[in-house]
């Protein structure tokens, strides 16, 4: 642990006396004072009557949680950092503790890699963060609509962006590949605003006509075009003061990608067939699995939409990314496809777990959904095996497919003998291998 130039006090709460002993000499260091205690009572009155800097409380702590802690010390304290940490943090929790104020959530079991590191990180930035005003931070909303799974650290550093930007009415772009559970994240920024009471409405940008699109979106007026036998209210409208998820927004045609930056700009907009402004009050949450800045400088995405989409940007990781979070998400697909399927109690081999984690999944958490679902539909056992899992079988694209061939043969003609016809050389080695396979 780094020494501190001038004493600061640390305080740590949990009914784990081992772990107290143990945290006291892990964070020890020259001007750092370290309190402990095993009651959230008790640490409540330690800091009504002591200057506390940083705390370190364990959730579960009682006689109420690490949350209700968080709070009093909040409103009591604001000059305080507060670190939470816990088993094995749900998403809620995360995104709960971003949105009340906690500097950090960590798992316990990487506490010895990442404690001090945290630790040394919110003490440097005490000073600053103790003379600016802390936000009121309201309670989020219950996170049984939220649908996220995961524990790795990846995905819980996007659960505190969700957290913190989900107070704004900022624009967020979600991106990633295909299949990372994008329209996932978009919920959950709704359901932890205070747009959550209003409607979120979901789009996909890529898979509706550039005319129909356009109505879609902004409505359109009687006789504005064939079929339009009455008014009809956009999706703007519809959702005013709500959440609008445009999905595959990278495929926006570029007349629409106008409208919508005006919308952005002003929040005015008009009907297809009408002159009248429209005003809608909508936060906008894109996605896409393009990389945008590429396509403004191919010319096929508008410069000036892209910027004021792209206010806060949240990546979404692969699945191959964050393996460790391949076993619960196994698990929960697992349960929703029993359930679904009102199928018999059924299980995951150790064997077929390692087996999905060693797989690379192209196709993403989308993927692993639907080889859980296959390997259900396929057993004829209680227990689903190695052979059990089929992956999905994937396929390069035709131009990689000549980009290889291209490739081999030119290194079938630097290998081949000079005094022997390539033809006859190439003909020789592809019977030489029928007869004696590699192993």
């Amino acid at each position: 642990m780094t020494d501190t130039t001038t004493e600061q006090t640390i305080l740590l709460v949990d009914s784990d006396l081992d772990y107290l002993e143990w945290a006291t000499k892990h964070l020890s260091a020259k001007g750092l004072r370290i309190l402990r205690c095993d009651h959230a009572e008790k640490a409540v009155k330690v800091c009504d009557t002591t200057e506390v800097h940083l705390i370190i409380a364990d959730i579960m702590i009682q006689p109420f949680d690490g949350f209700a802690l968080l709070s009093r010390i909040r409103a009591a304290h604001p000059g305080t950092l507060v670190i939470l940490t816990a088993g094995f943090p749900t998403t809620a929790q995360v995104i709960e503790a971003t949105q009340q104020g906690a500097q950090d959530i960590l798992k316990k079991e990487s506490l010895t890699f990442e404690l001090r590191a945290v630790v040394e990180t919110a003490l440097r930035t005490l000073e600053e963060r103790r003379t600016a005003s802390q936000p009121n931070n309201t309670n989020p909303q219950p996170d049984s609509r939220v649908k996220i799974i995961g524990n790795s650290r990846a995905l819980q550093d996007v659960f505190k962006i969700v957290g913190r930007v989900a107070r704004t009415d900022a624009p967020v772009l979600v991106s990633g590949e295909s299949g990372t559970g994008k329209e996932l994240v978009a919920h959950a920024i709704h359901e932890y605003s205070p747009r959550s009471k209003s409607k979120i409405i979901a789009i996909n940008c890529g898979a509706i006509p550039e005319n129909l699109l356009e109505s879609e979106l902004f409505g359109h007026e009687k006789g504005a075009f064939t079929g339009a036998i009455t008014r009809r209210a956009g999706l703007f409208e519809q959702c005013d003061g709500g959440t609008l998820f445009l999905d595959e927004i990278g495929d926006m045609p570029a007349p629409v990608q106008v409208k919508l930056l005006r919308v952005l700009q002003d929040g005015s907009f008009s009907r297809v067939g009408g002159h009248d402004t429209q005003k809608s009050d909508v936060r906008i949450v894109g996605a896409t699995n393009k990389n945008l800045a590429e396509e403004v400088s191919k010319g096929r995405f508008r410069e000036d939409l892209f910027y004021r989409l792209n206010v806060v940007e949240i990546h979404l990781p692969p699945l191959r990314a964050r393996a460790e979070d391949i076993p619960l998400l196994a698990d929960h697909f697992l349960r929703l496809t029993l359930k679904r399927n009102g199928m018999p109690p059924l299980h995951l081999s150790t064997e077929a777990m390692d087996h999905l984690k060693n797989h690379r999944w192209p196709g993403n958490v989308r993927e692993l959904e639907n080889t859980i679902a296959r390997a259900c539909a396929l057993t004829t056992s209680d227990v689903l095996l190695p052979s059990d899992i089929e992956f999905t079988r994937t396929f390069q694209s035709e131009e990689n497919t000549h980009h290889t061939t291209t490739q081999a043969l030119h290194h079938l003609r630097k290998v081949a003998p000079d005094n022997q016809k390539l033809s006859t050389w190439i003909s020789e080695q592809i019977e030489a291998l029928q007869q004696d396979p590699p192993a």
